[in-house]
């Protein structure tokens, strides 16, 4: 990787990706970390490099008011001049039914201890909440707009639209309110 890394900076490559740290379209994608969704997400939508900024996470959700991807998009808006937030779900997704009871054992398996789980609870996360998918792509995504739109620290004038990508295709698909 960073061999490669020094012959692409080398080549000057770096000169095909045009970059700025305001998305020139003002706009920002959250959507699911889904690998099929790298290349094909900005490819089907005719987004370059530099257009938009892209937020991804587990499901392409917020899972908190306050967490990390709402804090990105208030950073979004007040630093970098965002004026749409695209919530891009995608179907086939492998949060949809995520039980966090099947995770729990994989965790153990992976060397977790049980203390390690116990002492993350008594701090006050419950990990079965948490850790659980969503049922229903469309519910998930109209959540997740809904979210965005009735924040107390989002503006009036921000506007926030869902849709569902097939990772096959590119087709997007709105998700009325």
């Amino acid at each position: 990787m960073l061999e490669f890394n020094r012959w692409f900076v080398e080549q000057g490559h770096h000169d095909l990706y045009p970059n700025s740290k305001l998305p020139e379209k003002k706009i920002a994608v959250l959507t699911c970390m889904d690998t099929r969704l790298v290349e094909l997400l900005p490819a089907a939508l005719n987004f370059k490099n530099g257009d938009i900024k892209i937020i991804k996470n587990a499901g392409g959700i917020i899972s908190h008011p306050f967490g990390s991807v709402m804090r990105s998009l208030l950073i979004a808006i007040y630093s970098l001049n965002v004026e749409d937030i695209l919530v891009i779900s995608h179907y086939g997704c492998s949060v949809q039914g995520m039980d966090a009871s099947k995770l729990m054992p994989k965790i153990l398996e992976r060397g977790i201890t049980q203390e390690r789980i116990d002492f993350v609870k008594s701090c006050g996360v419950d990990l079965e909440n948490w850790l659980k998918g969503f049922n229903c792509v469309e519910e998930s995504v109209r959540e997740t707009v809904s979210a965005i739109k009735n924040h107390p620290l989002i503006p009036a004038n921000v506007n926030a639209y869902g849709f569902i990508m097939d990772p096959e295709t590119g087709r997007l698909d709105p998700v009325r309110e």
